[in-house]
């Protein structure tokens, strides 16, 4: 706790801000510790498109319809959708104005309170750390479908060298790698929607069902509206990495033209993504489908998209959908291992973290912050001690509330950061990018979001499953008790509207990318 107490006097220019080290500031010394911009519009766009396309489609997908049904499911997917499409808007509009690497956690502080901020960033440092670790566990059980002579620590230590190497050339190596991941992810779905589209009208396959599946309304929503909050939980697990493009922001060429672009075109593929595949699955495999009742997070043969395509005719449907569903894994650790790290990067730069993680090398890459995050991946070598699926479930359930919390702190941040903004004597028309449906946009995405929380496990709650609800909630009481240990410590309070520091990086002046 020794470097809490930089935050008591919330004064983030003398600090040394994300902004000063990303930009060069006027610190002395300041330009050995900068980030270098260099991802461009593509990497942007395929960040959040990958960031947002992973298991929770590949393999959780056939769940939500064996669950709910195939109305059901689409519902609750439709209605997360529209949840992150109003968060999206409220973080684009942060990010285009200040983007800078600790995004949700520098928003956070400025805009809520030191302690707040405190608390976002290492919540979404943990989330994304745990995620890699459990990311490397999949890749485990994903390797054994070809190899299953060979340990899954073997794999889990092969691809956490490999993804921190990447991550340790430069940004731009990043971005080209998750751009090359993400575009195999996106042409599978791509493939999977032409396939079935055809078999629903009886050109490819055999037996079509057609349309058959959504006539009874029984089947159509399986369990009524208690499956469907249920499938809501899975639905906002899914959709989770969407923000990845705020952190992404800190390092983009042209921020404020490029952000604004990715948020605007983003949501709307991946609506597309997931609301085609879902009515596509639910034409094509019904709700009580033997192989699909049978899905796991570690049973490639019940992957709804590995159904269709087998019964498209295509014999190999499950090597071919093992190979992307581990370029999703590999994907997924990519992304957490770079979000994690720039945010701890940037929390060191805000006195939140030791100030060794705030150092980068010549190539602009936080190396130690990098390393320090690496080795919590070690943890997926707990697949070698406790079994790969036992410590993949434990991983997840750890990590499972925080991305909601950050989500959560993100709404929190743009009702406050608009709020000042105008009482700070400014118009909502020098806006890089304006969230269209604020007020309301942030506040109905914070309600939804409670919700989410708050029903994550509700029927363990119900059955009075006491380790059941610790492993599915824990993730609360860790927030809110690093919240109330730094404001104990530092006696910060929420930050008035007129005292924000509403200024983004020095030499990003307009959105054309001038300088």
């Amino acid at each position: 706790m020794s470097n809490l107490t930089a935050e008591t006097k919330n004064q983030p220019s003398s600090q040394g801000s994300p902004i000063d080290s990303i930009e060069g500031g006027d610190r002395p010394g300041s330009p050995k510790n900068e980030l270098k911009r260099g991802l461009s519009s593509r990497h942007l766009q395929m960040i959040a498109i990958g960031g947002a396309i992973g298991t929770g489609l590949f393999v959780a997908s056939g769940g939500t319809i064996s669950q709910a049904g195939p109305g059901g499911a689409l519902a609750a997917y439709a209605l997360v959708g529209l949840m992150v499409f109003l968060l999206m808007q409220s973080l684009g509009e942060m990010s285009a104005k200040i983007p800078v690497a600790g995004s949700f956690q520098t928003y956070a502080t400025r805009f809520v309170s030191p302690s707040f901020g405190f608390a976002i960033g290492w919540n979404y440092w943990f989330n994304w750390a745990i995620t890699v670790a459990a990311e490397l566990v999949a890749a485990g059980i994903i390797m054994d479908f070809w190899f299953p002579d060979v340990p899954g620590w073997v794999w889990a230590g092969g691809f956490l060298a490999l993804l921190t190497a990447i991550n340790a050339l430069s940004a731009r190596a990043f971005g080209e790698s998750e751009f090359w991941l993400s575009s195999i992810k996106v042409v599978a779905v791509i493939l999977f929607l032409v396939a079935g589209v055809l078999m629903i009208f009886g050109i490819l396959g055999d037996n079509s069902p057609g349309l058959s599946n959504w006539q009874n309304r029984e089947d159509v929503f399986h369990g009524g509206w208690v499956s469907i909050i249920s499938v809501f939980m899975i639905a906002g697990f899914s959709f989770q990495g969407t923000e990845l493009v705020g952190v992404a922001a800190g390092e983009a060429k042209n921020p404020r033209r490029e952000v604004p672009r990715a948020i605007r075109s983003v949501f709307w593929r991946i609506m597309i993504f997931y609301i085609g595949a879902i009515f596509v699955i639910g034409c094509l495999v019904s709700f009580n489908d033997p192989s699909l009742l049978a899905s796991g997070e570690a049973d490639i043969a019940a992957s709804p998209f590995t159904l269709v395509f087998e019964r498209a005719g295509i014999a190999f449907a499950a090597g071919l959908m093992n190979a992307v569903i581990l370029t999703a894994i590999l994907s997924a650790g990519n992304s957490g291992l770079y979000a994690s790290t720039r945010m701890l990067y940037a929390m060191a730069h805000d006195g939140m973290a030791p100030k060794v993680f705030g150092r980068t090398n010549s190539r602009g890459v936080p190396i130690a912050a990098l390393l320090a995050t690496a080795a919590v991946g070690l943890f997926g070598f707990l697949s070698a001690i406790v079994g790969q699926g036992t410590a993949y479930s434990w991983l997840l359930n750890v990590s499972g509330l925080c991305g909601f919390i950050v989500w959560a702190g993100i709404a929190i941040s743009h009702y406050r950061f608009r709020r000042a903004f105008l009482a700070q004597g400014n118009k909502v028309s020098e806006l890089p990018y304006k969230a269209s449906f604020f007020p309301v946009g942030p506040l109905l995405a914070f309600a939804v979001l409670i919700l989410v929380i708050a029903g994550q496990n509700y029927e363990a709650v119900l059955a009075g499953r006491g380790t059941e609800v610790l492993s599915s909630y824990i993730g609360v009481p860790m927030f809110l008790g690093l919240w109330m240990v730094h404001r104990f410590v530092t006696k910060s309070k929420s930050v008035p509207l007129l005292e924000m520091d509403l200024t983004g990086p020095s030499d990003v002046e307009d959105s054309d990318g001038t300088h």
